[in-house]
């Protein structure tokens, strides 16, 4: 169900998203989200993260790709020591 409801903006930038889209929506304290500006246009879109099924599968995605290219754990060791070493 789309609710569609009005909001003002506070003298510090904060916006108050109405009670019955949080409810809605189940939102909660602390809840993060990316903020999209585009012409009179803001979007707000929630951030979770992954379950730990879907955490699972992404990890066994990177390990069947990292295989494929044939990546080695010492070129990801040796990658993170580089980016480390950047100052």
């Amino acid at each position: 169900m789309e609710l569609v409801a009005t909001t003002r903006l506070s003298s510090k930038g904060q916006v108050v998203i109405p009670e019955e889209v949080r409810k809605n929506m189940h939102l909660k304290e602390g809840d993060q989200f990316i903020v999209i500006g585009k012409g009179d246009v803001v979007i707000l879109k929630t951030i979770a993260p992954p379950s730990l099924d879907e955490f699972s599968d992404l990890l066994k995605n990177a390990q069947a790709q990292a295989k494929k290219v044939g990546l080695k754990k010492e070129d990801i060791i040796k990658a993170i020591k580089t980016v480390r070493s950047r100052k």
